[in-house]
């Protein structure tokens, strides 16, 4: 007898920078789904908070993977920020919890760096709005990632580092 067959598809289809957000969102958190926060303060000229988002406590619905595949995830993420293809992310940063991954689609249609700190997650999209070459040597780790090193640069000033706790 014959194993079964496996047919996998290779590509994907377009994805938006909010869509990326929500699935980098769920390494993480280790594993839990939230809704992505746009806007966290608003304050008046003088300081005053207007409005602030709370950010509500996770729980068992909300968990889209185990955390162990989360943690997986997240040292493969690591890896990629340490010595892979956003390796200038942890050399500029000077942080050991940052996790991302760079893409670059076909034809260098577009760019793009997904990446996080337990805190915060960002994504730089770098494209057109009409289809077209952005180039034949723009990358991912060329053109997005120095935007969101520049982003986090300011976003995580004064946050402590938070690496990971392996799950059992």
């Amino acid at each position: 007898k014959h194993p079964p067959y496996l047919t996998m598809a290779l590509g994907s289809g377009s994805v938006t920078p909010m869509q990326m957000a929500t699935a980098y969102g769920v390494f993480a958190t280790g594993g839990y789904r939230v809704n992505p926060t746009l806007v966290t303060k608003v304050t008046d000229a003088r300081g005053h908070v207007l409005h602030e988002e709370v950010p509500k406590p996770y729980n068992d619905s909300m968990r889209a993977i185990s955390p162990r595949n989360a943690f997986m995830m997240e040292s493969l993420l690591n890896t990629v920020t340490l010595r892979g293809t956003a390796a200038r992310a942890q050399a500029t940063l000077k942080r050991p919890d940052i996790y991302g991954k760079t893409g670059t689609t076909n034809d260098s249609l577009d760019a793009w760096f997904c990446g996080f700190q337990r805190n915060i997650v960002g994504v730089v999209w770098m494209g057109y709005d009409t289809p077209r070459k952005l180039g034949d040597r723009e990358t991912g780790g060329g053109l997005a990632l120095p935007v969101w090193i520049d982003y986090m640069s300011t976003a995580l000033k004064g946050v402590p580092v938070q690496e990971p706790t392996p799950p059992e």
